[in-house]
């Protein structure tokens, strides 16, 4: 598995890639901060987020004093260093009392959390389910971890995940598991080029047996 790196453009902007793919960059942040705000105006206080990446999804989540906890899991141990010694913004929203970052697969991380514990969980560890970083994401789209993700929320939570596509995929996985399920559209203006990329959300039902 190849690690992140960060890249400087010569337009100054900083470009995170991961396995060689571009993720993300520190110009056009507004669908990273469009997962926030999905789940703050839901009423999320305590909430679980996948992938770190710049730290612009976790630094809108934290300018809400309604968020009282973040868990953050974050698979490359580097793009947290590059936070903590400075290479990268974000210092202060890992030395903020409400975060806690998990070094480790996701999977393992929701996997790990109490049953019904979470107002909401935020994916956004990839470029969505037709565009992977890593072959073994694909099942972080599956219904089984979706599955994972249900008991884990509290009755009335949110399941949110970021996708370059409205995945049609993506959906009917959710479906089984969330009710409510709705794709919403973030028009974004990337390196000179307009693109639209989606947030797919759903709501925990209330027969969901937390104890897997």
């Amino acid at each position: 598995m190849t690690g992140a790196i960060l890249r400087r453009r010569d337009d100054g902007a900083t470009e995170l890639r991961v396995n060689g793919v571009f993720v993300m960059d520190d110009v056009e942040t507004s669908s990273e901060q469009a997962l926030a705000r999905t789940v703050i105006d839901l009423g999320a206080r305590e909430v679980l987020v996948g992938g770190l990446g710049l730290g612009y999804t976790l630094r809108a989540l934290l300018a809400s004093a309604q968020v009282s906890r973040v868990v953050v899991a974050e698979l490359h141990p580097e793009v947290v260093g590059w936070m903590r010694d400075g290479t990268v913004p974000g210092a202060d929203l890992l030395a903020d009392e409400r975060t806690h970052v998990v070094v480790g697969d996701v999977r393992e991380v929701v996997a790990a959390q109490s049953a019904s514990s979470l107002d909401a969980i935020v994916l956004d560890v990839d470029n969505g389910p037709d565009f992977l970083v890593h072959d073994g994401n694909a099942a972080v789209y599956g219904s089984d971890f979706i599955e994972v993700c249900a008991s884990r929320l509290r009755p009335g939570g949110h399941l949110c995940v970021w996708s370059m596509n409205d995945s049609e995929h993506l959906r009917r996985a959710m479906g089984d598991h969330l009710s409510d399920v709705r794709a919403e559209a973030v028009d974004v203006a990337l390196q000179g080029r307009d693109e639209r990329y989606w947030i797919v959300a759903g709501a925990r039902q209330d027969d969901v047996a937390g104890s897997y």
